[in-house]
């Protein structure tokens, strides 16, 4: 493997905050821009990054709160996708980037968006994996979420499932899998994570960006119209067992796309612990596909 494909584990300090980036390939003005999603961090991405640093060059980010980024007090820092996005878009510039391949999954696909909706001339290509921007997405499981945004009361918020506990962050790797697909997990995804999330504060800073996954739901009607004007070439890719986000979200995307390839695997909410080679090889042949129609 040539040097540049190999990772580099960065930092960069942008807007105040010192952020946590791994790089692959030669840095250019066109990248692959991987977005991790909730509990995770750029940690998902460690086999998909080497494979894709032999052609591209890849950026992926830890968002600010999550994985070595820094986390401020939530009483100091404004915990919204609005905020999170700005930071990455700012670390974005800061590298020199101004177009690229965005992936986006799970809480990263608001951050991600929003960037998408103020630069959409910046969006090469879009892959999105079990990332909900229709509601065919948001099943029963989002009653108790959407009660308690329209009544944010303390009856209601003890009526939520309690996810922001050890178990919790387990369980968004495990739920809904079959014990033959349970073992294939590797642990130390979730104790990472565990081990990030129990920082001073961080706790209310997560649930704090749940509480603004409402505007994102809100936000619904102009990203189709942002998918009908722009009609970025567009990947999705999902675990066909996850029990957060309904499997419907995938036809979802067809009823604005022209340009759709859709891939379901065997796994679930974060299948990149299981298929990160079959995730790599789609993201190589996509890519290359969209960089070369963009030449």
């Amino acid at each position: 493997m040539r040097y540049a494909a190999k990772t580099r584990h960065l930092f960069r300090d942008v807007g105040g905050l010192r952020l946590h980036y791994r790089e692959t390939g030669v840095p250019s003005s066109t990248a692959v821009l991987l977005l991790h999603g909730f509990p995770a961090s750029s940690h998902s991405f460690r086999e998909v990054l080497p494979v894709l640093g032999e052609r591209f060059y890849v950026v992926a980010p830890d968002l600010p709160g999550f994985g070595f980024s820094d986390a401020p007090q939530p009483d100091e820092y404004e915990y919204t996708y609005e905020r999170l996005s700005r930071a990455i878009e700012a670390l974005v510039d800061s590298l020199g980037v101004r177009r690229y391949v965005l992936y986006v999954t799970d809480y990263s696909t608001p951050v991600g968006y929003l960037m998408a909706l103020r630069h959409p001339d910046r969006i090469l290509g879009l892959v999105v994996q079990n990332g909900n921007t229709h509601e065919a997405g948001l099943g029963d499981i989002w009653d108790t979420a959407r009660q308690y945004w329209a009544e944010p009361t303390a009856e209601n918020r003890a009526a939520l499932p309690d996810w922001l506990t050890f178990d919790g962050t387990r369980d968004q790797y495990l739920s809904g899998l079959s014990p033959e697909l349970q073992v294939l997990q590797p642990r130390e995804t979730w104790h990472l994570d565990w081990e990030r999330l129990t920082r001073p504060g961080n706790v209310e800073a997560h649930f704090q960006l749940f509480v603004d996954y409402q505007h994102h739901v809100a936000r619904f009607p102009e990203i189709a119209a942002y998918h009908r004007e722009h009609q970025p070439p567009c990947l999705v890719l999902w675990g066909r067992h996850d029990v957060y986000f309904d499997i419907a979200e995938v036809l979802a995307y067809h009823q604005d796309m022209e340009t759709l390839e859709a891939h379901l695997y065997d796994g679930g909410h974060l299948f990149l612990e299981t298929h990160a080679a079959e995730v790599a090889a789609q993201l190589v042949t996509f890519t290359g596909n969209v960089l070369d129609a963009a030449r």
